[in-house]
């Protein structure tokens, strides 16, 4: 079982609001060393857009991609400006970006592994599943069967608990990979001679340890609340329907916030879903423009063609960068409900 992952990108200061995003997106194209405009102002980022390019990814999924190289990016100036200023002296930030990067490899199938995940395995494809097993987790089967032949949920209510299962098994792959990073990690620190690196190597590696266990407990917790809704059906006073944002939101009522501090940001997670919402749209709209696309190009119309493919980059293009601003925002909003984000305001 390999489902997809979320990345879990350098924390940064939770101050960053909506309105920095635009400008963050909208910063001209930087040039590599021959003049000519290049994806990302750093080597290594290109050299994987480039491979992802000639990859036969669909486009939510490349847009996706995008998205989490626009994050890493962002991430790795940011660090490379803390080391300046002496800020990272025991190399865990550093550690956490070089794990990040890992995670990217791997969850688009970059890192060298075989990967058995279907190419299509996105929330927008969740209705041409077969009838039976789709998860391809015994215990998510479970829940769905159950849910679905109760005769408990509407429609609309299926559909909202198909995507939580979806979201509960790319948190399940998420978690998978981190294990697998840490374990990696670890028997490349067994080498380590200087005893004083492999202190400040051994600190970060209990850290991801920690880690390892939050995220354990958030996924049993997670099934058991997933659990309850397939026998019971939904409360009336959810408050939410988005899989991202029932997370955040179920963190912060765990969390040590007070109530005003609740109250403020459960009214900054609806707007948060209005985002997701909107993304999620711009994505199908970016798979129906795809479809279009291939057909135009077997009529061979160049000047249609030509419409069409513009058309195409435009919203490509558009889809990406919400997708990044997105995702920003829900690192902002995680950080200010774990209260771990940097303790400098330089960043």
């Amino acid at each position: 079982m390999r489902p997809v992952c979320l990345l879990v990108p350098l924390c940064l200061g939770v101050g960053v609001m909506a309105g920095k995003y635009s400008r963050e997106v909208n910063e001209p194209k930087p040039s590599g060393s021959d003049g000519q405009p290049v994806e990302f102002r750093i080597a290594k980022l290109n050299q994987v857009w480039e491979k992802a390019k000639r990859m036969q990814l669909s486009p939510v999924r490349q847009a996706e991609l995008h998205s989490d190289l626009k994050i890493q990016e962002k991430d790795e100036l940011l660090w490379k400006k803390m080391k300046v200023e002496g800020l990272d002296e025991n190399g865990e930030k550093e550690a956490q970006l070089r794990r990040n990067f890992n995670v990217i490899l791997a969850k688009y199938g970059m890192d060298g592994k075989r990967d058995t995940r279907p190419l299509e395995s996105n929330s927008l494809k969740d209705h041409d599943n077969k009838e039976g097993d789709i998860f391809d987790d015994p215990r998510l089967d479970k829940l769905w069967n159950k849910a679905k032949n109760s005769g408990k949920f509407s429609d609309e209510e299926l559909l909202n608990l198909k995507r939580e299962l979806q979201h509960h098994k790319d948190k399940i792959h998420e978690y998978n990979i981190l294990m697998d990073t840490v374990s990696r990690t670890e028997e490349i620190h067994k080498n380590v001679i200087s005893p004083l690196e492999g202190d400040a190597k051994e600190h970060v590696l209990q850290q991801k340890h920690t880690e390892l266990k939050d995220k354990m407990r958030g996924l049993n917790q997670g099934f058991e609340r997933l659990r309850k809704i397939s026998h019971e059906g939904f409360s009336d006073d959810s408050e939410f329907r988005e899989p991202r944002v029932i997370d955040l939101w179920e963190s912060a009522k765990r969390s040590n916030l007070s109530r005003e501090e609740l109250d403020s940001l459960k009214e900054e997670l609806h707007h948060f879903e209005t985002k997701v919402e909107k993304h999620s749209h711009y994505q199908e709209q970016l798979e129906l423009s795809h479809q279009k696309l291939r057909h135009v190009a077997t009529l061979g119309d160049k000047e249609h063609i030509k419409r069409t493919q513009e058309k195409y980059d435009s919203l490509a293009e558009k889809t990406r960068d919400m997708g990044y601003k997105m995702k920003k925002h829900m690192q902002d909003l995680s950080n200010k409900i774990s209260r771990q984000g940097l303790q400098h305001n330089e960043l």
